[in-house]
């Protein structure tokens, strides 16, 4: 896997944030603003910088490249298009 960002110090663990995204991603920069806003760590991985990513991606969604698409442990969503609540409820925040 091609990691292309790490944020807040984080290191790849079991129960870490994947979020998958795309330069130019309107939703991707929305989500990575939520939870950077909240302090939340995450790992990012560019689709565009690694094939396997994409296909893991396209995997997921039926055959679609959504982004962002997020895993954590073996539990995947997309948010796409960006919903805070949406967002928020799957990681088991409180509502936005």
């Amino acid at each position: 896997m091609c990691v292309s960002r790490l944020y807040r110090g984080t290191s790849m663990t079991q129960d870490q944030i994947v979020m998958y995204t795309r330069p130019g991603c309107e939703d991707s920069d929305a989500a990575r603003e939520f939870l950077k806003q909240r302090g939340i760590p995450f790992v990012e991985v560019n689709i565009d910088e690694d094939p396997a990513a994409l296909k893991f991606v396209m995997s997921v969604n039926e055959g679609k490249e959504r982004t962002p698409t997020f895993k954590i442990r073996a539990r995947t969503f997309h948010c796409s298009q960006f919903d805070p609540r949406k967002l928020a409820h799957e990681l088991g925040l409180r509502a936005v």
